[in-house]
């Protein structure tokens, strides 16, 4: 189960309001909005915030050639991100200076994984945080939002700790509730609405001015409690699956480990006394094998069995340059340590060979049904007659 497409499934539904069912008695988000909005204006009107350039109110003219980009309840509202925070920034653009302590400078590493961590950051002098602008200050509810390079990862403010960050991070103060604007916001609608809107070449960035004009599909504020709670409900039930995938597969490596170890000491499978002794077996197929006597690893193999070295009953291929066969038509695979890497017109190795790396990827040996081509940081192995290929 791949539990990321899962959750970004979740997050669709819920800003679509198919997660939870609508209530007919919900006060509309209409209702909220024109609440916000009447309060942006007083703000404004105190000097407490600024009105956004070239906007003369927070009227909704600007809406009336909206397009949805999808189909919302009834009850629901658009909204440009804009109109529903008290301030959406980023960092100082001035190059902060050093400190071997002071006050925590986060970069996009530091909020990449969806949780702030302060472990590994940077820092810069009390001084340079006490003269930035108080709308570059985070604070507890507010969101971080990486709009260069990794861009559209979204991270609640859920501490009282003072920090500061890159410009290469936005800063949104959002006037409604945090928690369901954070989901809109980590949701595969706005990473798309990021792609369209990113330039650049080297590093794309989203424009603050384009950040400030997504649109925000806004249910009724009852709604967004229950879209909450039940994201929530969702994300502890995809936690458990993620836990009990990894335990899953480490009991399977465990299991898989076990049964090889199993085989290889002769337990995995009765012997049977009828059988050609492996001695005569080795003798027959390589003269010149040299039968170990000293196992440390394995010192109670069963009667009938022998130890030796892989290279006395197996043909080691070492791998070459593809250059001269190379061909992205040819019919045979080229092998690397990790897999294929290519195609050729001729093949080093037989049907049936087992190859192993010797740089790079170097403990994940591969069966390969097919003739192929090895390079030269794999080794083919191919057993003589009476061995078996799998085995």
């Amino acid at each position: 189960m791949d539990t990321q497409k899962l959750r970004q499934r979740i997050l669709d539904l819920a800003i679509r309001g198919k997660l939870v069912p609508q209530d007919p008695n919900d006060e509309p988000a209409s209702v909220l909005l024109d609440r916000i909005r009447a309060e942006k204006e007083r703000l404004i009107a105190e000097g407490k915030i600024k009105r956004p350039k070239a906007k003369k109110s927070t009227d909704k003219s600007h809406y009336q050639n909206f397009t949805p980009p999808f189909d919302i309840p009834t009850s629901w509202e658009w909204v440009r991100l804009e109109d529903i925070c008290f301030v959406i920034t980023d960092g100082d653009h001035q190059a902060p200076p050093k400190a071997n302590d002071g006050i925590p400078f986060l970069v996009i590493s530091d909020i990449i994984t969806g949780i702030i961590k302060f472990d590994k950051c940077r820092y810069v002098p009390v001084e340079y945080y006490s003269n930035l602008e108080t709308y570059r200050k985070p604070s507890k509810g507010d969101i971080l939002f990486t709009v260069t390079g990794s861009y559209g990862k979204s991270v609640i403010v859920e501490t009282d700790k003072r920090f500061c960050f890159q410009r290469h991070i936005g800063l949104i103060k959002p006037i409604l509730i945090t928690k369901y604007l954070n989901i809109v916001l980590c949701s595969e609608y706005i990473k798309k609405e990021c792609d369209a809107k990113a330039t650049g070449t080297a590093q794309k960035t989203v424009g603050l001015e384009s950040l400030r004009n997504f649109y925000i599909p806004i249910p009724p504020l009852s709604e967004q409690l229950r879209i909450i709670d039940q994201c929530q409900i969702c994300e502890e039930l995809l936690i458990k699956i993620d836990v009990g995938k990894k335990l899953l597969g480490a009991l399977i490596e465990a299991s898989k480990s076990k049964i090889l170890d199993l085989a290889m000491q002769g337990k995995l499978v009765p012997q049977d006394p009828a059988d050609e002794p492996a001695t005569d077996m080795l003798r027959r197929i390589n003269p010149n094998a040299k039968i170990i006597t000293d196992n440390p690893h394995y010192p109670q193999l069963p009667d009938n069995w022998v130890l030796t070295k892989l290279g006395d009953v197996v043909k080691v291929i070492n791998g070459k340059s593809q250059k001269e066969v190379e061909n992205p038509s040819g019919a045979y695979p080229i092998y690397g340590s990790g897999g294929v890497i290519g195609k050729a017109d001729a093949y080093s190795c037989l049907s049936g060979s087992t190859i192993i790396g010797r740089k790079g990827t170097i403990n994940n040996p591969q069966f390969i049904e097919t003739n192929f081509w090895n390079v030269d940081t794999a080794f083919g192995m191919k057993p003589y007659e009476a061995v078996n290929d799998l085995y």
